[in-house]
């Protein structure tokens, strides 16, 4: 049976830190391919420091040779906030029967309840949750209660009777303790990103004079 695995963010700029969870995610989860989904407007967070098609340039560059990932530009058309429910919603109707598996850091998940119609979100995927390096994230009891009823373990996700929706993944990935806000302070501060990102990227944030 094909599996998505579904990976959203502002991705200002991508690092090795998204991709290496990316690669360990599908490995993990059997995925046939991984959606990286770019947002235009986030609605929890800043305005994006590079524009639009910048970010999405840069993911272009960064994705060129990995065979199983997906840029899906269906955020990046609409001016209006983009809301993880209903681009789920949008990808439903074209997969109707494909299990989809949305990726997300514990710390985003740790305010998935704040999330617009959150309620709704696990009638259209699976979660997979990956832990921040460091750890010991606090949770509301809400989300806690949310994990205890809809864990399910890895090798659930690779059964063929897997359902399309509803559990919640936790998934470990190689701890890479890179931010886009780092990589964007560095920028400021005269300081190398080599080794942080895909070189075709680092060259094209110098090109365009990104972050300065």
């Amino acid at each position: 049976m094909r599996r998505i695995g579904l990976f959203g963010g502002t991705f200002d700029p991508v690092h090795y830190g998204h991709l290496r969870s990316a690669l360990e995610l599908r490995e993990a989860l059997d995925l046939h391919e991984v959606r990286f989904i770019p947002c235009h407007h986030p609605p929890h967070r800043d305005t994006p420091a590079a524009s639009a098609n910048q970010r999405l340039d840069m993911l272009k560059l960064a994705l060129s040779d990995a065979e199983f990932c997906v840029i899906d530009e269906r955020e990046l058309a609409s001016e209006r906030p983009s809301y993880t429910v209903e681009t789920l919603i949008a990808l439903r109707q074209e997969f109707p029967q494909v299990p989809f598996y949305w990726f997300m850091g514990m710390d985003a998940f740790s305010g998935f309840n704040t999330w617009h119609r959150w309620t709704e979100i696990l009638e259209l995927t699976h979660l997979v949750v990956t832990p921040r390096p460091g750890g010991g994230q606090i949770l509301p009891s809400e989300l806690e209660a949310l994990i205890k009823d809809r864990q399910a373990s890895i090798g659930q996700a690779t059964e063929k009777v897997i359902s399309q929706a509803g559990s919640i993944f936790i998934q470990a990935v190689t701890q890479l303790d890179i931010s886009a806000t780092h990589i964007r302070g560095l920028v400021a501060s005269n300081r190398s990103l080599r080794y942080l990102l895909p070189e075709p990227v680092r060259q094209y944030i110098e090109e365009e004079n990104l972050y300065l």
